[in-house]
């Protein structure tokens, strides 16, 4: 797997690209290496780049904290997604949820470079949004989720992924490291 190509592709034609993710046999070592630790890293530097002119103190902690719960999200929300499944009538296996949730993640992790102004900060939705529809498009292959069950699947995941994001951003925030906003 290329990551240009696989980015490309996820962008461009998700509709076509969610049958070659599935048919893949990467697990999840793999995309993490090959994948995840590089794209996860966008936001994360172009934080530390963007917060080390106005607050060089706590700009490598809130990239590090970033960076960290990009890398540890997917694959919690995975193994929830993989735990869930039986009750859309979804059949995934933690690979096939992860792959699913990694991948989804992409445009988040790219819209991370708007991080690197203030003022473009806003435009991450745009990332948002776009990961939203490729979880919509991925589910039902990856998943085997019934065309009925996506949407109430992809309701509970949406909430089980905005309270994940809160227990990560609580607990940097325990450990006194700054959100900025984030």
């Amino acid at each position: 797997m290329n990551v240009q190509t696989r980015v490309a592709g996820l962008l461009k034609n998700p509709r076509a690209e969610w049958p070659v993710v599935a048919a893949e046999r990467d697990g999840v070592q793999a995309i993490y290496r090959n994948y995840v630790l590089m794209l996860a890293a966008v936001p994360a530097v172009c934080l530390l780049l963007r917060l080390a002119e106005v607050a060089p103190a706590t700009a490598l902690a809130v990239a590090i904290s970033h960076y960290v719960a990009a890398l540890v999200s997917p694959l919690i929300a995975a193994v929830i997604l993989e735990r869930l499944a039986p009750r859309f009538d979804s059949a995934g296996n933690t690979v096939q949820a992860f792959k699913l949730t990694a991948y989804a993640s992409t445009p988040t992790w790219l819209a991370g470079v708007f991080y690197l102004f203030n003022a473009l900060t806003p435009l991450t939705v745009i990332g948002v949004l776009y990961a939203i529809y490729l979880f919509y498009l991925g589910l039902p292959v990856l998943m085997g989720t019934p065309p009925d069950r996506v949407v109430p699947f992809m309701v509970v995941a949406a909430l089980v992924l905005v309270v994940l994001n809160i227990v990560l951003r609580s607990i940097t925030s325990t450990m006194g490291v700054p959100s900025y906003g984030l």
